[in-house]
Formats: C-alpha cells, structure tokens, sequence
C-alpha cells in the first residue's frame, strides 16, 4: 500500500532537490526514502526501480531546462535569440547541477516520443535554428555542435577548470559570437539554390 502523502510526483520532484544538493550519481532510493521518513520498500509502489527514477527525473529536468529557453527565446531571431538560447542554458546548468546532468542521460527512444517536454525541446531548438537558413541534415549537425559547445563549456566551468584570468563571462560571449558566425556561413550538406 502507497504511503499517504508520497506520489511519483512528489518522488521526483524531491529527487530533482536531492541531485541539485549531492549530485545526480548520489540520488538513490534509498536517499529519498530517507527524506520521506520511509523505508526503501514503500518507494516501490511509486517508482519500479532507480532506473525509471532518473528516467523521470531526467524528462523533469529537461522540461524545466526547455521552459528557460522558451521564455527567453522568445519573440527573438538570430544572434539575439542565440544569445538567449545560450544564456538561459548556462544559467540552468550553473544553478541546478544535479537536474542538469539529469538532462545529459540518454533517454528510451519511445519514452522520448511521449514526452512533450523533448518535443518542444527538439521544435524551440530547431526553429531558432531555422532562422539560420538551416534544412536537414545540417539542422542535426547545428544542434551537435550547440549541444556539445554549451554542455562543454558548462561542465568545465562548474568543474572550475577555467583558471585563466580572463573574464569567464567574456569567454562565453566570444563562444557564442563564433557559434553565430559560424551559424551564419554554415557549410551546408546541399547549397541553398541561388536567388
């Protein structure tokens, strides 16, 4: 029988404070049903297993890193709107590192596909890049290079490998002037036909 008061819901939701506070790799049933003053059994009538756990905690995270972006994003093209795409990213990163990282697991394919939260992911980053002009394949090639560039950089800042005295701040909005640059001269897989 579920405990009164404890919901999936509510699971993950603790699980997402607990991976800002520990780490994602440290959240265990176990932890939560400490925090809920219950043994690790009564967590199982909620949650199958600490897989489905991070897996929810994982689609949670992404949906609040996405609502970020789209509020920041929006009404905004171009340059301006890869500002705040990058800006609203980093931002998230820095100041939830546990739901972050929860964001970086992969995913089940066809959970993926259920979730609205990755397809408005998927429909935010790709209209801002349509604004480049960019069609498939090179649209899949764009987000890799964003993706990996804005996760890049965040991990190593959290990390504090960046002890050059350079501005962090000033390295980042360099980063994201040649992402535009190079968003903006895109090599693309089939040239675009001439006007």
């Amino acid at each position: 029988m579920a405990r009164a008061g404890i919901t999936a819901e509510r699971l993950v939701a603790a699980a997402a404070d607990l991976a800002d506070e520990v780490g994602f790799d440290h959240v265990t049933l176990s932890a939560l049903a400490r925090r809920f003053g219950v043994r690790d059994a009564s967590l199982y009538s909620h949650v199958r297993n600490l897989g489905e756990l991070r897996t929810r905690l994982a689609l949670l995270a992404g949906g609040e890193l996405i609502d970020h972006i789209a509020a920041a994003v929006a009404g905004r093209a171009g340059k301006e709107a890869l500002t705040a795409f990058a800006a609203a990213y980093r931002a998230y990163a820095l100041q939830h590192p546990g739901r972050y990282a929860a964001t970086q697991i992969r995913v089940d394919p066809a959970l993926a596909a259920d979730s609205p939260a990755l397809r408005r992911t998927a429909d935010i980053t790709y209209g801002m890049l349509r604004g480049y002009g960019l069609d498939e394949p090179d649209l899949t090639d764009a987000v890799r290079l964003l993706r990996s560039t804005f996760h890049g950089y965040c991990a190593l800042e959290a990390a504090g490998a960046f002890a050059h005295s350079r501005d962090v701040q000033a390295s980042w909005d360099k980063a994201v002037d040649a992402l535009h640059a190079a968003l903006e001269h895109w090599p693309r897989e089939t040239p675009r036909p001439r006007k």
